[in-house]
């Protein structure tokens, strides 16, 4: 009889994915799901068309399942965030034992986990929240892998996740432990923070390339093609470079035939929300979420549209000197939307007591996850030289970098908001890189307003920090 090394709840396409990656690098996969009246039998179907030769236990229930995986026993969900998770485990305690792990491999708040590690941890199971990028093929052929929580648990299941992960040119596995509670789902909903934002930056680009340069679709894939094979090297570049090129059997091409609706599933969401806890400035990536519900907005566009033609009357002139300028505002856009996601994790690390190492996180993104790009590893040296580093934007390659770029950053962003061009996140960039240059700022009288009109107090230039003043601006006025 077959044992388990371990078992796998959630047979959709990333978690029928990741039992073909275990079981390919050696390990034997008990697999379950629930039953859907859709379709009841998808552990049958799954062994059929993948494992009737393979080291996979097919089970129909869940105290099947757990029956057969040796202990501690390793389990992995993978389902809908949210209740399903919680609904999971409750079935699986009747069944476990002490000191067995439970693993979430879906995109779970990290509220959630933390509540989740702590329940666990209370009646001697191991929970693990383990983010997960790279998408359907990274799922099956090696994802980068974030796994948090239990820290005892790390050891037992670290072979394991590092044998499935993505691998760099030098076989260092794209998964390392990244801290207690729910660190690792944050720095997964981070990540798809981050990504959400190269995205946006990379659609704001094609609005200049197509609409102010009149660049065909397949002029547009060159260009993509020739970006990535210098900074901008990246997997979303590279799959932006296909799309534009891949045409319907009648010769249209399909990216002209795709509704200009972007959907989201909760995370960038998230990221901004964790943001305005932190108190962290995350204007970049806020704008691309804000942009996807713009885009959903699409009636009130249609008739937007009719009220206000646009602008743009004729193309721009010097077509190469313009391309060149897009490509330096969106890598300098690129920093900055990094530079605010790393900080946002160093603050969540600093409250949550978490000791993020950054430069192990942009080390694992470097292959599998869907933001990899060459990119990854400046950041990675900016944290390796100056772990304490505040802002990536500090680091001495990002401020030649920035420096060497603003110029014709900002002329492209001009241009194009005269032009009449939308482009939310390379302008949140540019003004946060501004605001945050900005010795001498202007909410001093952003207080004194607040002071006017709610006795909210003010601190003074010439008294020491953390003393505060009120006055009562209308009586000494007159």
């Amino acid at each position: 009889m077959k044992v388990g090394d371990l078992g796998l709840i959630g047979l959709g396409v990333m978690g029928a994915n990741l039992a073909l990656n275990f079981e390919r690098n050696g390990y034997t996969v008990a697999v379950y799901n629930r039953k859907k009246d859709e379709n009841p039998d998808i552990v049958s179907h799954f062994i059929k068309q993948n494992g009737e030769d393979k080291n996979f236990i097919p089970a129909d229930t869940i105290e099947e399942l757990v029956s057969q995986i040796s202990r501690p026993r390793k389990i992995m969900l993978m389902v809908k965030a949210g209740d399903p998770v919680d609904e999971l485990i409750s079935q699986l305690l009747p069944y476990l034992s002490l000191g067995d792990i439970v693993i979430d491999g879906g995109n779970s708040d990290f509220r959630d986990t933390a509540r989740r590690v702590r329940f666990l941890e209370d009646k001697g199971f191991w929970f693990v929240g383990c983010g997960i990028s790279g998408g359907a093929e990274g799922a099956l052929w090696g994802p980068s892998i974030m796994p948090g929580g239990s820290e005892k648990a790390w050891p037992l299941i670290k072979d394991m996740l590092q044998a499935i992960a993505a691998k760099l040119e030098d076989g260092s596995p794209c998964c390392r432990w990244i801290g207690s509670g729910g660190s690792g789902h944050f720095v997964k909903m981070v990540h798809n923070g981050i990504e959400y934002g190269d995205m946006q930056l990379i659609a704001e680009s094609y609005a200049i390339l197509k609409q102010a340069l009149g660049l065909t679709n397949d002029e547009i894939s060159s260009q993509f093609e020739l970006w990535n094979q210098g900074e901008l090297d990246s997997y979303l570049i590279e799959i932006t470079a296909s799309i534009f090129r891949y045409k319907e059997k009648s010769g249209e091409y399909l990216i002209d035939k795709i509704r200009d609706v972007a959907r989201q599933k909760g995370t960038g969401r998230w990221s901004v929300e964790a943001a305005l806890d932190e108190g962290e400035p995350l204007t970049l990536i806020t704008q691309a979420v804000y942009a996807r519900m713009l885009s959903a907005l699409s009636e009130e566009r249609n008739d937007a549209a009719s009220f206000y033609p646009g602008r743009i009357e004729k193309k721009w002139d010097n077509r190469s000197l313009a391309v060149n300028m897009v490509k330096d505002a969106l890598y300098a856009s690129k920093l900055i939307s990094y530079a605010q996601g790393f900080s946002l994790m160093q603050r969540a690390s600093v409250r949550y007591g978490w000791n993020l190492d950054c430069a192990s996180i942009a080390f694992i993104w470097q292959k599998g996850c869907i933001i990899r790009s060459v990119f990854l590893k400046k950041v990675v040296l900016a944290y390796e030289k100056n772990p304490e580093l505040k802002n990536l934007l500090f680091d001495n390659y990002f401020r030649k970098t920035i420096t060497s770029l603003q110029e014709t950053w900002r002329q492209l962003v001009s241009m194009g908001l005269l032009s009449g061009i939308p482009l939310p996140c390379m302008t949140a960039g540019l003004t946060y890189f501004d605001g945050l240059r900005t010795k001498n700022s202007t909410a001093n009288l952003i207080q004194a307003q607040r002071d006017f009109f709610g006795a909210h107090t003010y601190e003074r230039l010439d008294a020491d920090s953390g003393f505060f003043f009120h006055t009562d601006w209308e009586r000494e006025n007159n």
